[in-house]
């Protein structure tokens, strides 16, 4: 079985360029928790970004709730006004969409944006919903056994963790 190796670091220079391109004025950042959070904390920071981003949890919203419950990240944080808000909506890794279809569903609790645009570090296929980012950092092929998440040291570097689900 081979290793994947993916550089965390190289791969959000190549989303912090993808975001940049996508920006205009009025644009808010939405990160989804965990790893998309972190995400748009750092674009903020990176992009001299006034207001800090929001957050959203794909919790309330899932269709394995049942199953699932409430997960131990944040709950979403939205300190701005989503009504007519062209919304880039950042998450680590896009798999099946399931995460997106929820918070979506969530970010339109708080009101009706003008767009949402859809940017993630890793696109790695596997679609069970027809969700499709505007902007991916890489694309990459993991089999259904694995999983793929954002990690995030102290110092704030990002690497990944690959798991046998």
């Amino acid at each position: 079985m081979s290793t994947l190796a993916l550089d965390a670091e190289a791969l959000y220079v190549e989303l912090l360029k993808g975001v940049r391109a996508m920006f205009r004025p009025g644009v808010r950042l939405i990160g989804v928790t965990s790893g998309g959070a972190w995400l748009a904390e750092r674009l903020q920071h990176d992009l001299n970004l006034p207001e800090p981003p929001g957050v959203i949890s794909s919790s309330m919203h899932r269709d394995d709730y049942s199953r699932r419950g409430m997960t131990a990240g944040a709950q979403t944080r939205i300190d701005f006004d989503v009504n007519d808000a062209h919304i880039v909506l950042l998450d680590d890794v896009l798999y099946t969409g399931r995460t997106i279809r929820a918070v979506i569903n969530e970010l339109f609790d708080f009101g009706r944006p003008a767009s949402v645009m859809l940017a993630v570090l890793v696109d790695r296929g596997g679609r069970e919903l027809p969700i499709q980012a505007d902007f991916c950092a890489a694309r990459v092929v993991l089999p259904a056994s694995q999983s793929l998440a954002l990690a995030r040291s102290e110092a704030g570097v990002f690497s990944f963790n690959v798991k046998a689900s």
